[in-house]
């Protein structure tokens, strides 16, 4: 009797080690490396007029955010091309957010622009953005450069917009998977 409770005890520990090392085993480092990225800013402008309507606005926001992706592409094309590497797809886009610069207005050449704000949005990146056309050096998410409508007491509207032209920037954080 002393032998077959033996017997049986050590067959389930003998069941409980097998099934503890197939656990250990499937559960152990894999062999596969996560894929090889690059990651790029996409920048681009367009011309904004200067009174323009909250539609036609985010229309334009929404044709530099598309000039934006295809300059990111260029440039992760670019950059794969120096690594020895090949584009794969995009494995993330983020928006980077825009702002508005409208120029020829007095003696400080800047003017304010006087039309509706697109839906200008910010995504949170890992990477800074910078701010287009800003000076050398300068830092600061593109989120935070946007220039809001003031109110202007007896400016005619005309007179608005015979100040200068407008410039509608975007920028997106993309990455892209090597091959």
């Amino acid at each position: 009797m002393r032998t077959a409770i033996a017997a049986t005890a050590g067959a389930a520990a003998a069941l409980v080690a097998s099934g503890a090392l197939g656990v250990a085993a499937a559960e152990g480092p894999t062999s596969s490396s996560p894929p090889r990225t690059v990651s790029v800013q996409g920048v681009a402008t367009v011309p904004l007029a200067q009174g323009a309507s909250a539609a036609t606005a985010t229309a334009t926001y929404r044709q530099a955010m598309a000039a934006a992706v295809a300059d990111g592409q260029s440039k992760a094309e670019y950059l794969a091309s120096k690594v020895g590497a090949t584009l794969g797809p995009a494995q993330s886009v983020a928006e980077g957010g825009g702002n508005i610069t409208c120029s020829g207005g007095g003696e400080s050449g800047y003017a304010e622009y006087e039309g509706e704000q697109p839906d200008f949005g910010y995504a949170q990146t890992s990477v800074t953005p910078v701010v287009v056309g800003a000076t050398r050096g300068a830092k600061a998410p593109l989120a935070q450069t946007v220039h809001r409508r003031r109110k202007r007491h007896g400016a005619p509207a005309a007179k608005a917009a015979a100040a200068g032209s407008c410039t509608l920037a975007a920028q997106v954080a993309l990455v892209y998977v090597l091959g």
